[in-house]
Order: C-alpha cells, then structure tokens, then sequence
C-alpha cells in the first residue's frame, strides 16, 4: 500500500507561511503536519502532493521523495491539513477501496487506484470525483495560522507523550542550572546548558533537541520546544506555547510563538502569539502587540479573501513570511501580517498588512525590487552554508509578480 501526503486548494489560507512551502511542512507543536501524519503511520517513505509553484524546489530539496508522482497501485490520500490523532488513524486505515473519507466538502483521505501520473494539489480533487463519500464530521483539518499558535502548547504536550518520551534522553547540566519536574525534560544528544538556566516542567513538557545551545541565565517554561542546532541567548525568557524549529538564534521575551527555523530574534524585545517562517531577522528593540487596548478580538488579513477577517481570538501577535526583516526598534500592531521578503525599518508602526517584497517604514513602503532581495538573501544563506538555489529564485520572483 502506498501512502501519500497532499496539500488541497486550502493552502492560501496559510499564507504568507505558506507561500513557500507545502501546509504539510507547517510546524504546530514539535512536528510538522506531515510528519506527525508519518510518525503516526509509521511511514518509512515520503511521498506528497504539493502545488506547481512548489514542485521544482521541493524535488530540489527532498531528491528522495515521490513529489507530485504517482503509480498505478493501491493509494491511500492523506489531507495534509488533518488534525491527525488515533481517532483519524483509525478511520483512515478502515477505508476500502474507492472510498473517500470527507467532512462537508473536504476530502480528508481517499483510497484508489490512480490512473493519473502527474498530479499537483490543483487537480488533485479530480482523482476524488467517482469515489463513494464517507462523511467523518469528527475529523478535524487546520483551517487558519492563528490556530497553530492557539494549540501549540496543547500539541507540543501530544507530540512529547507520543514522539519524545521514550527515546534515549541525554539529560545532563551543569552545576548551578534549576530544572523543575526533571521527568517532564527531554534532552537530545550534543546539546548544551549553561549555569544559571532555569527550566520549569510543571505545567508541561520542555524538549531541548540535539544540539542545542541555552546560554547563561535563561528561563524556559513549558510547554516547549526548541529545535535542532537552535542557540537561546543569554537571559532570554520563553514562555510556555512557544515551539523553535533549527538553526534558530532567540534572546529577549517570547510567548506562545512558532518559529518555524532559521530565524533569528538575538536581542531584547517582546514576541508574542505569532507565527515566523524561514530567514526572518528581527532587529533588536523590536516588539510586537498581542492584544488590543479593548480586549476585543483582533482581525486579521485573510489572503483568499483579500481583506481582514475576525479570528474570534483576544490574542494574536504577527504572521511573518520567509526572509523579512525588521530593523531596530521595529513596533508591529496587534494581528499584523508581513509577507515574504520585506525589509521594515523605521519608527512608524508596521500596521495589520504589508505585502510581499516592501521596502521601507512601516508607514511609507515601496517595491523592494526582486535582484536586491535576491543579493540579500544569498549572503544571508550562505553565512548558514547554504545556497539561495536557482528553484528559490524562480519561486520568488513568481510571488513578487504577483505581488508588482
């Protein structure tokens, strides 16, 4: 039996996270969408459904994968944006053949034989068409960003009771470093913590991963997760829900946030209840708002819409798309939404929707052109040894044409 991972047309409302990635590959908790749905399956190979604008970069990236590639056997169709559980395991696994398991007009997994080799997840649903509809309304699927951060704490939690729990722990610290409820901390290989770091399990589980680096006087409550090679800096405070993938570098005040890796929030500031792709950069100084003066609930940009919606929520941060930046003493308002490579600087407040690829203050932008991000971005990759690869440039200036 094959398996297979496809996002479907609802990956715009993950924008401007999405615009660069597959929903499989947005983190809540300590995973990925597509891999808690992988761990769950217990799945030794990867294949996914992605878009067309993402297939060129994800065949680049991942040259082991199946990537919009089909064969004429038995399939089973996973909706990437399932809130996987037992629950959802187990109807999935009882599918027969041509049967679709669907929750209103959302196909949530399908098990076929597909006659089409080349699928992209804007055709997807034509696969679905002939097949017999079983309606599963207790199965869940992610529908908006500000989700990911309102669960994260609560799926940080499952993904360490069902993931981390009983892999090999290297817990070991230094003198003069306070862990409370030890049992609740998971350690990985190679990582490092350094005196005066307080780590509070009370209230839930703490996951340092391999390699990490906790500088002098840090305060982590869980909650929490931090990623591979990530480095929190001296006197940072992370505050329970807040879940960094790698290569992260994070100082200053953070509360229920997801980085999603590679970025950077090195000095004081205070970043809560938001969402940050890859190669984000916040200068120092910068914070954000979470909530508003009213205690109302905050609207947000909503990308299909193409204008703000209520996310019935009182707390919401930022949603940052991959490779923005933000200079010094950057202040960002309440449920603000920042697209891909954005350069904000200045003492204006970086208000509710900034589009992809601006240039300037937070009140007076203008077209950050495609050849300067592109300069930008190289020298930023390669300080990680990586390269701004040619699939990367065609997938950017596709968004930037859409965007000027």
């Amino acid at each position: 039996m094959n398996f297979v991972i496809f996002d479907d047309e609802k990956r715009s409302n993950f924008f401007p996270i999405a615009l660069t990635r597959s929903t499989g590959d947005l983190r809540v908790g300590i995973l990925k969408l597509r891999q808690r749905i992988s761990s769950y399956l217990e799945l030794s190979e990867t294949s996914v459904i992605v878009s067309s604008e993402l297939e060129a970069i994800y065949k680049e990236r991942h040259k082991d994968w199946k990537v919009n590639e089909v064969t004429n056997d038995d399939t089973t169709f996973i909706n990437s944006r399932i809130k996987f559980d037992t629950k959802a395991k187990k109807a999935i696994i009882a599918l027969r053949a041509d049967e679709c398991l669907t929750k209103s007009e959302t196909v949530l997994a399908a098990k076929c034989i597909p006659y089409k080799k080349k699928i992209t997840s804007e055709n997807i649903y034509s696969i679905f068409s002939d097949l017999k509809r079983i309606e599963n309304p207790k199965i869940n699927c992610w529908e908006y960003l500000w989700e990911f951060v309102e669960e994260n704490a609560e799926y940080i939690k499952r993904d360490f009771n069902d993931v981390f729990y009983d892999r090999d722990n290297y817990f070991e610290t230094e003198l003069g470093t306070t862990v409370i409820n030890p049992y609740n901390v998971w350690i990985g290989a190679g990582t490092t913590i350094k005196p005066g770091v307080v780590i509070d399990a009370t209230d839930g589980p703490v996951v340092l991963d391999e390699n990490v680096t906790i500088m002098p006087n840090a305060v982590i409550i869980g909650p929490a997760y931090i990623g591979k090679g990530s480095t929190i800096k001296i006197g940072a405070k992370i505050y329970e829900g807040t879940s960094i993938g790698p290569m992260c570098k994070i100082g200053g005040e953070v509360d229920e946030t997801i980085f999603q890796g590679y970025s950077n929030k090195q000095h004081d500031g205070f970043l809560g209840h938001s969402y940050l792709g890859e190669w984000v950069n916040l200068g120092a100084g910068t914070n954000n708002s979470d909530l508003k003066n009213n205690y109302k609930t905050v609207s947000v940009y909503f990308y299909p819409d193409k204008k703000e919606m209520d996310s019935q929520n009182q707390f919401v941060g930022t949603f940052i798309g991959d490779h923005s930046k933000t200079g010094i003493n950057s202040t960002i308002n309440t449920g603000t939404v920042i697209g891909v490579g954005c350069n904000l600087f200045g003492s204006g407040m970086i208000n509710k929707h900034i589009s992809s690829f601006k240039y300037g203050s937070g009140s007076e932008t203008k077209e950050y052109l495609l050849e300067k991000f592109i300069e930008t971005a190289k020298i930023v990759k390669k300080r990680r040894g990586l390269l701004f690869s040619e699939s990367e440039k065609v997938l950017y200036s596709k968004i930037h044409k859409q965007v000027f």
